[in-house]
């Protein structure tokens, strides 16, 4: 699966792919970046629904574009989070720092 990334009104949405490391995170990270500082969006939506294993360099993917947005009072959110990468996100302390959207709720 090809990592997606859309603009929708103030939010850009990122389907993530299946596995995330450090080759991935590197791309998805300079994509979103490039996007953020278009200026046109203010929120990031990461979509896990593919997302199936995550290393360190996913945690590095959302802090680093929470960072980014929370100076122009953006929000970050992970959507159809599954157990093992919720799991993850709160190991991280993310759910501290973002709204965590998971499959069962949806």
């Amino acid at each position: 699966m090809e990592e997606e990334f859309k603009v929708m009104g103030n939010y850009l949405m990122v389907k993530l792919p299946e596995e995330i490391d450090h080759h991935q995170a590197n791309y998805i990270s300079r994509n979103a970046d490039r996007i953020l500082m278009q200026g046109k969006v203010n929120n990031v939506v990461f979509d896990f629904e593919e997302t199936k294993f995550m290393d360190s360099s996913g945690i590095g993917i959302i802090a680093g574009r929470y960072k980014k947005v929370v100076c122009f009072e953006g929000k970050v959110y992970a959507i159809n989070v599954d157990r093992h990468i919720k799991r993850i996100l709160y190991m991280a302390g993310l759910d501290k720092m973002i709204e965590i959207v998971y499959k069962e709720n949806i």
